[in-house]
C-alpha cells in the first residue's frame, strides 16, 4: 500500500487530519501522483529546515500547495549532527519536536488539515516520524510514501544494488569506525547515509573491510548539480550535506 492510515479521532467535531507527506530525494517529477493530490488539498503545509536556511522539502513541492495555504516552518535549533547519547544535544531537539508537535496540534484542534512535508519517504530517517509519534494516537493520520534518497541514488547511478538472497545494510556515517567496519565486512550490498564530515572515517571503514573499489559517491542525488564518481578516486575531504556512498552488491555475481 502507498499509505498507511493510523491513530483514532480526537474527540471533538474540530479535530483535523494529519498528513505526513513524502516528497522524494529532489527531483520534483519524482514525487507521487498522491503526494501531489494531498499538497492540494492540505489548509496548511509544514516543513523542516536548519534555522536561518531555506526547507529543501518546500522548494520540491511548493509548486503543489493549494492556492492560500499556509505555510508553518519547523526550524531546527541544532545544525550539527552529534552523538544522540550527548546530553546537550538530546535535550534541545527534544524540546524542538515537542514544540514542533504543538504548533502542528494547534491547527489540528482548529479542525484543519496539515500536510507534513519529508524529503525521501516520512518514515526513513524522516524527521516526520518525531511527530508522528506524538500526534498521530491523537488525530487521524495518513503517511504518504515516497521515494527515499538511496533508491534515487542508485537509479541515477545506473547501479543494481541487490538481488536474491544478498544482503543489504542501511548505515548511518555516524557509527563508531570500527562497527562500520564490522557491517560493512558482513553485507553483500551497503547504502551508507550522513556522510558529511564522516566521509574520512567511512574510506577508512570501506577499503578495512576490503568494499573500498566497489563503492559510489554521490552527491545531490537526483538534483540539479548532482554528481557520482568511484569513492576511491574522490578527495579524502568531508562531503556536504546531500551526499551518500553506495556498495552495490549484485554486480559481484554477474
Amino acid at each position: 500500500m502507498n499509505a498507511i492510515s493510523t491513530g483514532s479521532e480526537r474527540s471533538g467535531t474540530g479535530a483535523g487530519r494529519l498528513i505526513g507527506v513524502g516528497v522524494g530525494p529532489g527531483d520534483p517529477e519524482l514525487m507521487t501522483l498522491k503526494a501531489v493530490r494531498a499538497l492540494g488539498e492540505a489548509d496548511v503545509v509544514a516543513y523542516f529546515a536548519k534555522q536561518g536556511n531555506a526547507s529543501h522539502a518546500r522548494a520540491i513541492a511548493c509548486g503543489h500547495f493549494r492556492a492560500g495555504a499556509q505555510e508553518l516552518p519547523l526550524g531546527y535549533p541544532v545544525t550539527t549532527e552529534l552523538p544522540k547519547d550527548e546530553a546537550p544535544y538530546r535535550a534541545a531537539i527534544t524540546d524542538f519536536y515537542e514544540d514542533a508537535a504543538r504548533s502542528v496540534a494547534a491547527h489540528l484542534d482548529a479542525g484543519r488539515t496539515v500536510a507534513v512535508l519529508s524529503e525521501g519517504d516520512p518514515l526513513f530517517y524522516g524527521s516526520y516520524m518525531h511527530l508522528h509519534v506524538r500526534l498521530s494516537q491523537r488525530y487521524p493520520t495518513e503517511v504518504i510514501a515516497g521515494v527515499t534518497g538511496m533508491s534515487g541514488c542508485w537509479s541515477q547511478a545506473g547501479a543494481p544494488i541487490a538481488q536474491g538472497d544478498d544482503v543489504l545494510s542501511v548505515l548511518p556515517g555516524t557509527l563508531p569506525e570500527a562497527e562500520l567496519t564490522r557491517r560493512l565486512a558482513e553485507a553483500d550490498a551497503a547504502v551508507i547515509m550522513k556522510v558529511g564530515r564522516n566521509l574520512p572515517k567511512i574510506r577508512r571503514a570501506l577499503d578495512a573491510a576490503g568494499r573500498l573499489e566497489r563503492a559510489l559517491y554521490i552527491e545531490r542525488g537526483t538534483m540539479n548539480g548532482s554528481h557520482c564518481e568511484g569513492l576511491a578516486g574522490r578527495a579524502d575531504v568531508p562531503a556536504p550535506y546531500f551526499a551518500i556512498v553506495l556498495v552495490p552488491g549484485w554486480g559481484t555475481r554477474g
